[in-house]
């Protein structure tokens, strides 16, 4: 079987035959089959250009040729097991070090997001000497037993809640407890993990960390309330706990501000441990632990040596220089800020058009666009947001998808050189898909009303 000639509907068979369904596809009723792409855009078999508003983990491009080569070159020259001393895994480590607190200082090498989280609640465990985690409603942290647990988002799906893990209410304003009018929304959501901290000490546990993305992405792109990690913070460290921060997948620039979505919290906000991951390797697997020399130190003092064969590996870690190497140079985070402000800007101007724009939120290039059935209600929109998806990608060959826990939430975390025209043809396709949409909402409701034939007998 040669390499990439198969027929499409050859490709979707074997497919079929051989890979567990439950590893779905994009637009799983029509797939599209992507066979080469370059900077923020993918090719078909059949050459039709698609533009990728979805893929994050592309942090700087698809294909960026200093990233190839680097890669290319390392990979010519040494791949060896990351026992072996080699100088790429710390200049690696230096160069993260200096884009973080000063604090967070020693780093563990992994291959993936989920092998990250999981080495942080060890870490927790160990230096805390607890059990017990706290885990933002709607949260997903990865596919691996441990961040099944501690993910409300898949684990409500399966066995269910552990007794060690506790749900804190999504710090969302726009449909959360407390919203957009309260005067201090950071200080009432943080109060609500005070709360549950008392609630699981009065049970006779005691807290080994607080888990959260530093700006949930399942939980439909939440921007968190000023001041809420900060005070989190406070109250889980009083508690003997420590404050995880999940950039897996806002990391490395994206708010544009910010080279970790964390630090949108303030300059005196530091977790204890950061996790980081998908854009690292911009697509190579390469995930990484940050954390304290105290928290290190427990780690090693429990004797049992950590090691993991391909975690800082020369490769990755060359392509982990590259990946920073083009941020700094080609100022990826000033394009995020200037085209995400851009972007949040044109799609903000749609809603006194669209009743159906709910909410406009996001940072940098991380970018919700909730719609919603009634405003006053904040109803979910599922299915016009799953039709907007469907007809971006048959009619414009534009590329999103859908979160948040209804999936009313279309979501833009495109690669960093999305450009201005990119932002202004995606919106205006939106705009011209929500106008159809209207005009058939308004018209399937005065057939069903029958006011359709009523008006007809007066023209």
């Amino acid at each position: 079987m040669a390499l990439g000639k198969l027929r499409k509907e050859e490709t979707l068979v074997l497919r079929k035959k051989l890979i567990g369904q439950s590893c779905r596809l994009f637009y799983s009723e029509d797939p599209v089959k992507i066979v080469k792409a370059r900077g923020q855009f993918l090719f078909d078999e059949n050459g039709k250009r698609y533009l990728d508003c979805i893929s994050n983990v592309q942090h700087v491009g698809h294909c960026h040729p200093s990233i190839t080569k680097a890669a290319s070159a390392q990979m010519d020259l040494l791949n060896t097991n990351a026992r072996f001393l080699h100088d790429n895994i710390v200049m690696y480590a230096d160069r993260l070090a200096a884009t973080l607190p000063e604090k967070l200082c020693v780093f563990y090498f992994v291959n993936s997001g989920s092998e990250a989280n999981d080495l942080a609640l060890r870490l927790a465990h160990q230096y805390t000497q607890h059990e017990d985690v706290i885990v933002l409603d709607h949260a997903y942290h990865g596919h691996l037993m441990s961040l099944i647990d501690i993910s409300p988002y898949k684990f409500r799906k399966l066995a269910g809640q552990k007794e060690w893990v506790h749900v804190a209410p999504l710090p969302d304003t726009y449909r959360g407890l407390y919203r957009e009018d309260h005067p201090n929304p950071g200080q009432a959501y943080a109060d609500t993990v005070k709360d549950l901290i008392e609630e699981v000490h009065r049970d006779g546990r005691k807290i080994s960390a607080f888990f959260a993305e530093s700006l949930p992405s399942v939980g439909g792109q939440i921007i968190l309330p000023q001041g809420y990690s900060t005070k989190v913070a406070e109250y889980v460290r009083s508690a003997g706990g420590v404050f995880v921060a999940d950039e897996v997948q806002t990391g490395f620039g994206r708010v544009g501000s910010h080279f970790w979505a964390f630090q949108l919290q303030g300059q005196g906000f530091c977790p204890d441990i950061v996790t980081m991951g998908k854009p690292m390797g911009n697509g190579h697997p390469l995930a990484c632990v940050a954390t304290t020399e105290e928290i290190a130190g427990a780690f090693t003092a429990n004797g049992v040596e950590y090691f993991n064969t391909f975690g800082g590996n020369p490769v990755s870690c060359a392509i982990g220089l590259a990946v920073l190497d083009v941020i700094e140079e080609e100022d990826l985070k000033g394009n995020a800020t200037r085209v995400g402000a851009h972007l949040k800007d044109l799609l903000i101007k749609l809603q006194p058009q669209h009743q159906i724009i709910g909410d406009v939120r996001g940072v940098g290039l991380f970018v919700g666009l909730e719609l919603v059935t009634d405003r006053e209600q904040r109803t979910p929109a599922t299915e016009t947001a799953a039709l907007v998806v469907k007809r971006l990608k048959e009619e414009d060959n534009i590329c999103v998808s859908t979160d948040g826990p209804w999936e009313s939430v279309i979501k833009f975390k495109p690669p960093m050189c999305f450009s201005m025209d990119d932002a202004e043809l995606t919106v205006k396709c939106i705009d011209r898909i929500l106008t159809g949409w209207l005009h058939c909402h308004i018209l399937s409701t005065l057939v069903t009303t029958g006011l359709f034939a009523y008006i007809c007998c007066f023209h």
